[in-house]
């Protein structure tokens, strides 16, 4: 029998927290998260989601041992601009026995349920950006930052469920880095006719003025995505919940920003992939791990994630986005860098596929978002 509890006690978080260790520890492909950063995700008194909605974990029980765990929350900054309430769920993890997953995705309807919620959807680890989608292709390659691995029988659970696709799936693309390239010389080439068209500034972050880099994105986001079907503005904490995290291990110069007449027009972020040095950290769980840490200090990852291309749409049809893109592979290669992800960038989203594919981007991984109408109370 299974049974689901609310997670009560430091010891049940803990149990919540280190659950994934039972289903990946023999995965090769799996980059353990960093326990000290999750504790802070999932912590109502520091966890940058809980400063627009609330959430509730959940573990679920059988033979007096943990099988699974489930978030549900509300956004409530996304209710509002809705005009009603639906369920967020995620950190959505089982054994491999439906009725565990049954049992979570069960109590996730009637949490939603009880609060008179419309729908359930997901998941998403209680931000739009940290494990997004369930993972249905593109299970021979570590994940990126900030991506998802799972075991391929959750999206059969979920659609056994009666969880249904949710909007186009985000993909990830893998690009190599290489200036010789015929399709990347033919991009610089078509940058080279840009800039003497255009009077446009490619520029990185500046550290020293983060909160004002952070409204630029912000508003970028926003101008940027609106034209896509069923978008949700991004409150400015969102924003603020994807940039801070990352703060300290991005590389100022491969953040970029493009300008036109001292206005932001554009942004593309790209980071150090360190999910290759956090492959080989067990998520710092035990105190030896530490001292792993201290061993890959100095590992340099071959390879980028760049997480967003955002240009408004009124800038579509001025290059923006190609001096963007040839701006970012000559800084990366001369960084010696060997390839990039770009992750993850709806199917419907045709004019980063047309970049993309023009650089040689080939898909690699393939995530799927699920949504199930709640039924009211009878």
């Amino acid at each position: 029998m299974v049974e689901v509890r609310s997670v009560q006690t430091a010891r049940d978080r803990r149990s919540f927290l280190t659950f994934p260790w039972r289903i990946y520890s023999k995965d090769p492909l799996w980059v353990p998260p960093l326990l000290p950063e999750r504790e802070k995700v999932i912590d109502p008194k520091r966890g940058l989601f809980f400063k627009q909605g609330y959430a509730e974990l959940f573990i679920a029980w059988k033979d007096g041992k943990p099988a699974g765990t489930i978030s549900c929350a509300e956004d409530e900054a996304d209710s509002r601009e809705r005009g009603h309430a639906e369920c967020m769920f995620g950190f959505f993890e089982c054994v491999e026995e439906y009725a565990v997953a049954e049992a979570l995705l069960g109590r996730a309807e009637d949490w939603a349920r009880t609060r008179r919620m419309s729908a359930i959807y997901g998941p998403f680890n209680l931000d739009r950006e940290d494990s997004r989608g369930i993972l249905v292709e593109g299970y021979d390659r570590p994940p990126a930052m900030l991506c998802a691995h799972h075991p391929p029988y959750y999206r059969d659970f979920c659609e056994r469920f009666g969880l249904i696709k949710r909007d186009a799936d985000n993909l990830a693309y893998s690009i190599d880095i290489d200036l010789n390239t015929p399709q990347v010389r033919r991009l610089s080439r078509l940058a080279e006719r840009v800039r003497r068209r255009k009077a446009v500034t490619i520029r990185g972050a500046k550290m020293d003025d983060l909160q004002g880099e952070i409204d630029r994105v912000w508003d970028l986001q926003n101008r940027a995505l609106a034209h896509l079907p069923g978008f949700i503005s991004y409150t400015r904490e969102s924003i603020e919940s994807l940039v801070m995290p990352l703060k300290d291990l991005a590389d100022p110069e491969l953040v970029l920003f493009a300008e036109m007449d001292g206005k932001a027009v554009g942004w593309f972020p790209a980071i150090p992939n360190y999910n290759e040095v956090l492959i080989h950290l067990n998520g710092l769980r035990y105190p030896w791990d530490y001292l792993r840490a201290l061993r890959y200090r100095n590992k340099r990852p071959e390879s980028i994630s760049i997480k967003s291309i955002v240009v408004p749409p009124e800038f579509w049809d001025t290059g923006v986005a190609i001096l963007l893109f040839d701006e970012m592979a000559r800084r990366a290669a001369s960084k010696g860098y060997k390839w990039a992800d770009m992750s993850l960038t709806g199917e419907d989203n045709p004019d980063t596929w047309d970049l993309a594919h023009n650089m040689g981007a080939k898909v690699y991984k393939r995530y799927r978002f699920y949504r199930k109408e709640v039924l009211p109370q009878s």
